[in-house]
């Protein structure tokens, strides 16, 4: 039985100038699984990454969401077709508090006159909410009325987590989110990754830590010289097969890859489709 591809991108390139930040790259992310995205810094993850979720337009190449084609202009975009993104520079207001975090930009308003006439914010409701959301996931805070400034970091990331994984309905792309942690907290954020993914969610994790990717990751995305260069089962390699990889001291072919399907769209788009500079 196929597993479903729920986002898949291919041939996607993007130049500055005489720059070449990704050429003729592919990507596939499968439902109900975390993929470890990897590459040696300058390989041009981030720009991948900002092309699936419309920070930036690539110049050529065609994206699929649940096989339909797709060419998000913005981040706005691309959070309404039901991706969220946990940046490495936490998107959090650390003078807000908790809920008024997991609403941010989605606030519910009270009923009635005094909401849509006078504007009034549905606090209670929206604390109700954001503590059985919490408690879904399994973060334990002393209160959801803290402001998030009083939180550890381990606590702040779980907080950005939990926003996305409120408001994700396809999936959830996670950039370097255990960057700035402690051991302890780090595997609180690792833990929490795979209740995100055991609630539904496929999430895509780009990180420099070896060891957090192959204990959470199904496949790993190996990325160099701005495209994908292997994708691969965490279990068919050894931490020292992908970073050989990625740094260029193996060819690609001395791994086990994964063989991943086309979808009947590639058929009549081609790579290199034009999207004409935005």
């Amino acid at each position: 039985m196929t597993t479903q591809t729920v986002l898949q991108a291919r041939g996607l390139s993007k130049r500055y100038g005489h720059v070449v930040a990704m050429a003729d790259c592919d990507f596939d992310l499968r439902a109900g699984e975390i993929l470890g995205v990897i590459g040696d810094n300058g390989a041009g993850k981030s720009t991948l990454i900002k092309a699936l979720t419309g920070a930036l337009v690539p110049d050529t190449g065609v994206i699929h969401l649940n096989g339909e084609p797709v060419s998000f202009r913005n981040p706005l975009e691309a959070r309404r077709a039901g991706i969220e993104t946990v940046y490495q520079e936490l998107g959090v207001a650390p003078a807000l508090e908790v809920s008024q975090n997991l609403f941010l930009g989605r606030e519910q308003r009270r009923p009635g006159l005094r909401g849509s006439l006078f504007r009034q914010l549905d606090k209670p409701a929206m604390r109700r909410a954001s503590a059985e959301h919490m408690a879904d996931l399994g973060i334990r805070i002393q209160s959801i009325r803290q402001r998030v400034e009083t939180l550890s970091g381990g606590q702040r990331q779980a907080v950005a987590v939990a926003r996305v994984a409120a408001w994700a309905t396809r999936l959830v792309v996670m950039d370097e989110p255990t960057a700035a942690l402690g051991v302890r907290e780090t595997h609180q954020v690792l833990d929490l990754i795979l209740r995100v993914r055991d609630r539904g969610l496929p999430v895509v994790l780009i990180s420099h830590d070896m060891p957090n990717v192959f204990q959470v990751a199904d496949r790993i995305h190996i990325h160099r010289l701005g495209r994908r260069v292997a994708l691969v089962n965490t279990g068919d390699v050894t931490m020292d097969d992908a970073v050989a990889v990625m740094t260029g001291a193996r060819s690609p072919a001395d791994v086990p890859q994964v063989q991943v399907s086309t979808p009947d769209e590639d058929a009549s788009s081609p790579k290199g489709t034009d999207h004409g500079e935005r």
